[in-house]
């Protein structure tokens, strides 16, 4: 799963778990198993405040963006984010 961030400024907390092809984003919980290779779930399609975008599988893997919070001093990382590749199942490390 490839996990893009959108820096913004909010005052939200995010937390993320992966589950296999699902995330839990602050206790909702989003199972992307069913879209097929080289099918994109449109983000009219998703409720949620995080999820920006559409949701995309490529080459095998889940592709989304989701809006990074942060407060009115973000560090360097916050601002400029790499791109999150995960492959084990577990909490998700955000900058």
């Amino acid at each position: 799963m490839i996990i893009n961030l959108a820096p913004q400024r909010r005052a939200n907390l995010l937390s993320i778990e992966k589950m296999g092809d699902a995330l839990i984003i602050n206790e909702v919980f989003y199972d992307f198993a069913p879209i097929p290779e080289g099918a994109t779930l449109p983000s009219v399609a998703i409720k949620s405040d995080f999820i920006v975008g559409d949701v995309v599988r490529k080459n095998g893997e889940i592709e989304l963006t989701i809006f990074l919070p942060h407060g009115a001093n973000p560090r360097l990382e916050q601002v400029f984010p790499q791109p999150i590749v995960i492959h084990d199942d577990g909490k998700v490390n955000l900058p």
